[in-house]
């Protein structure tokens, strides 16, 4: 990896201002844009196909190099060569599934072969974030931070506390959560892990402009997604689906949208790979807001903002939107806790990428969250209540016949189910754990909601829950 063919470069078309790699600068001093990492690839050795990659899987993790192929982030190395290998901080993130599922498929109107799930869930924190940490935190070791904090509805703080301690058993991992706005499943990895936890008195959004002040008074290295090389990291979950679609191009990438950094990755992974000539096209993009969180949904679909080559169209009404917001004390609401957001530091990053991939942004409700949640557990291996808007939300493009019955779809399920296990049981019970102690379930009407039955200590109740009858003797 050649870390002196790589540097950093405002998103700015008219500014395009350019810092080294060690800049540590997270939008451009010059014009307040965000920054991208950018290489020289005329003088980096890309691979001359994709399969190449493939053979790295027979080196299980053995050896230097094979250190980095255990990784599924630093197997594509030459696709995000900043760093030089001997700083790479990894553990063995990125080694996830596609799973093509039929069943799922069959309940929206995808016809077989069509829906395929990508299991982000079964990265090391249980959730994506791995795949960005991995990179940014072998950025703060090339330079030498022992400090390292983020804002966090939940999954960010869990994998910034693991790999703060993997990094360095001296390094300090700080997370700034809000009041009330995070899973405990995710809480009790952050306190886990060690990590320094504040609970701010706020939402993510208050969390965010706090971990940004004291990043700049103190010297902290920011590791959320404005960070750029989080988001280099977050490319390698398109590789990785392209690699287990043997190099076949999906028609769709479906994905959550909160702080819009994995659509922002995967827009840029894209645009690299079909400008080096390793995909012949570039999939569509759809990105799912939650109703209670839906401010790209607002701009994009409603307002027509547009990245428009990085002259925004109706850039004014970002400012107006907000603005809004400030008036009128809004607050995102959502049982999809890892995308209530509502100032996404990304959309003009996430605005390219739905150019570049042609994208839609459409909604979905809490409920409608909720029941494809529990789909994807019944038919699947389940995952945390953001990760089921990607599928609710393709049942929606679906239903609006966006997107075609026999069309390719790759939905990216973010988080592991057990992140958020209340909500799972509250949606089969009806009983909040968190206020009710026991539980005490009633009937739910959701459509796959699997109530515990009560039953009494003898064998006959028993066997009559299990419609079969006494046994005698």
């Amino acid at each position: 990896m050649s870390q002196d063919r790589a540097y950093q470069m405002c998103i700015n078309p008219d500014c395009a201002a350019t810092f080294s790699l060690t800049d540590v600068v997270f939008s451009c001093p010059k014009c307040g844009s965000l920054l991208d990492v950018r290489y020289e690839w005329e003088r980096l050795a890309v691979p001359a196909k994709l399969d190449f990659f493939e053979h790295r899987w027979a080196t299980k993790g053995l050896g230097a190099e094979g250190r980095l192929d255990f990784s599924g982030v630093w197997r594509f190395r030459e696709l995000l060569p900043f760093a030089p290998a001997e700083s790479v901080v990894t553990i063995g993130e990125g080694r996830t599934v596609l799973e093509r599922n039929d069943r799922v498929g069959r309940e929206i109107g995808m016809k077989p072969g069509g829906l395929y799930l990508q299991y982000e869930g079964l990265n090391p924190s249980g959730s994506f974030k791995d795949n960005g940490m991995t990179a940014a935190f072998t950025l703060a070791r090339v330079l030498g931070r022992q400090r390292v904090a983020c804002a966090s509805t939940g999954n960010t703080s869990a994998s910034v506390a693991m790999f703060a301690h993997k990094t360095d058993p001296e390094m300090q991992g700080i997370v700034f959560i809000g009041t009330g706005k995070i899973a405990y499943g995710k809480l009790s990895q952050a306190l886990d892990y060690g990590a320094l936890t504040l609970q701010v008195e706020g939402d993510f959004d208050a969390c965010m402009r706090r971990v940004k002040e004291v990043a700049d008074r103190l010297g902290i290295y920011l590791m959320n997604s404005m960070n750029p090389f989080r988001l280099e990291g977050q490319k390698a979950i398109m590789y990785r689906i392209l690699e287990a679609r043997g190099w076949e191009v999906p028609d769709w990438v479906i994905v959550p949208g909160g702080n819009l950094g994995n659509s922002s990755a995967f827009g840029k992974a894209f645009a690299e790979l079909h400008a080096l000539g390793l995909v012949p096209r570039i999939p569509r993009l759809a990105i799912i807001n939650a109703t209670g969180a839906n401010t790209l949904y607002t701009l994009y679909e409603k307002q027509g903002v547009r990245w428009n080559g990085g002259r925004m169209t109706n850039a004014e009404k970002v400012g107006q939107l907000y603005d809004k917001f400030d008036q009128s004390g809004y607050k995102p609401h959502t049982i999809a806790s890892a995308i209530e957001i509502s100032r996404p530091v990304n959309l003009p990053k996430c605005l390219r990428a739905l150019e570049v991939m042609n994208g839609v942004v459409r909604e979905v409700s809490d409920e409608v969250i909720l029941e494809h949640k529990a789909m994807v557990g019944r038919y699947g291996f389940g995952c945390e209540p953001a990760s089921a808007a990607s599928v609710a939300g393709l049942h929606v493009l679906r239903d609006e016949g966006v997107i075609g019955p026999s069309e390719q779809v790759v939905c990216i399920l973010t988080g592991h189910e057990l992140k958020d296990p209340d909500a799972t049981v509250k949606y089969h019970t009806g009983v909040d754990m968190k206020s009710i102690t026991p539980p005490a379930p009633r009937p739910t009407y959701g459509k796959y909601a699997n109530n515990p039955i009560p039953v009494a200590d003898n064998l006959a109740a028993i066997c009559a829950a299990l419609g079969e009858p006494a046994i005698e003797g």
